[in-house]
């Protein structure tokens, strides 16, 4: 038997920061192996995005294939902690430390669960360090792996927290796309009074944002919210209040639900940029699409794990933001659950040691279900 609480303060105690590799990845194998996991790591990736190390763990035999993803990378500490980031310490009925709560004690939890729940079929893990960030050669080098291999699992269940007022209230049954520009419009900086000389480029930056500004995507569907393009930063480079900038440029973020694809929407804000300054160098990065996976037999076996455990039933949410589910679903249906989000990111992240045993029961739980 593993203890979930102990397992999560190993993990928690290895420090791994976004991309994340090697001790912490020592820690899970080491836990796994005793279970009869046959464990793959690999490295993925150069600087600056790499490189990552990712797992796979795979136990049993079957056609029934039952998967649990989630990462073992964090966000950094940051300064202002009660007690050291990576010093997991229980105070009270919490244990703090990053990653407690996003996401290695819901790993630590979903090990536990396998080690005590019977399992006629395929049980795998599939592990990334590298979630937080670019997500490059993370999960979708797993994926990439796994279809070498000629591995498929049938449902696939990941960790993150999703709960928001107590355990179990909530899960996710999809995910909004996110596509990010960055926008420099080139100029000809002078003198102020002397415009005649100069090309201003703000003036054409702040016509077409404010063209992008007025778009309404949609107004939502049945399960998403109403998609929204967001200015996040927007500067000029004069230096001084009396010149004329050589340059303006912007940042956008949009969130977009199933109405739409990425790659369209990238040619829509391009071409009203364009309209505007068409000297004007844009990037966009598509992070991921949005995808839903329809309630049905997946999401009916975490609910009723959930009840069976908890005794509530859980609302079905598409809300927040990306997760590495956005590239899992490209193998099976995905459903997302795992603990409360409220700390997640936050200085003194903790999570209750309650919840890190109920999680557990449910979990096994939902394993026990997947093969029944």
């Amino acid at each position: 038997m593993i203890d979930t609480v102990e397992l999560t303060k190993k993990l928690v105690g290895v420090e791994s920061v976004t991309p994340a590799r090697g001790a912490v990845f020592d820690a899970l194998e080491l836990a796994l192996t005793p279970l009869g996991f046959a464990v793959e790591r690999f490295i993925c990736g150069e600087a600056p995005d790499g490189p990552v190390e990712n797992l796979i763990a795979i136990r049993g035999e079957g056609e029934r294939h039952f998967a649990f993803a989630g990462h073992l990378d964090v966000v950094p500490g940051g300064e202002g902690w009660t007690g050291g980031a990576f010093t997991p310490e229980i105070r009270g009925d919490l244990l703090f430390g990053r990653g407690t709560v996003d996401m290695k004690g819901a790993i630590a939890a979903f090990v536990a669960a396998v080690a005590r729940t019977p399992v006629n079929g395929t049980i795998s893990l599939l592990i990334t360090g590298d979630e937080e960030g670019p997500a490059i050669f993370g999960t979708r080098a797993i994926i990439d792996r796994l279809n070498q291999r000629g591995l498929r699992p049938d449902l696939c269940l990941v960790g993150e927290p999703t709960s928001v007022a107590r355990l179990g209230d909530t899960i996710k049954i999809g995910r909004r796309g996110s596509v990010n520009f960055w926008i420099t419009v080139p100029g000809h900086s002078g003198h102020v009074a002397y415009p005649h000389l100069t090309d201003n480029p703000a003036p054409k930056l702040a016509r077409a944002l404010a063209e992008i500004d007025a778009i309404i995507l949609d107004s939502g569907t049945e399960w998403f919210q109403p998609s929204n393009i967001e200015i996040t930063e927007l500067a000029t480079h004069g230096g001084s209040v009396n010149v004329i900038p050589g340059s303006a440029a912007t940042r956008l973020s949009i969130r977009f639900n199933a109405l739409h694809q990425g790659a369209d929407l990238v040619e829509r804000i391009r071409t009203v940029i364009l309209r505007h300054a068409p000297e004007a160098e844009i990037t966009a990065r598509i992070s991921g699409e949005a995808f839903l996976t329809q309630p049905g037999t997946l999401s009916d076996l975490v609910s009723g794990a959930i009840e069976a455990k908890l005794g509530i039933t859980p609302e079905l949410s598409t809300s927040g933001g990306t997760s590495d589910a956005r590239f899992l679903v490209a193998l099976c249906p995905v459903i997302e659950f795992g603990l409360l989000n409220a700390t997640m990111h936050k200085l003194d992240e903790a999570v209750a040691l309650r919840d890190l045993h109920a999680l557990t029961d449910v979990y096994a739980e939902i394993i026990a279900r997947a093969f029944a």
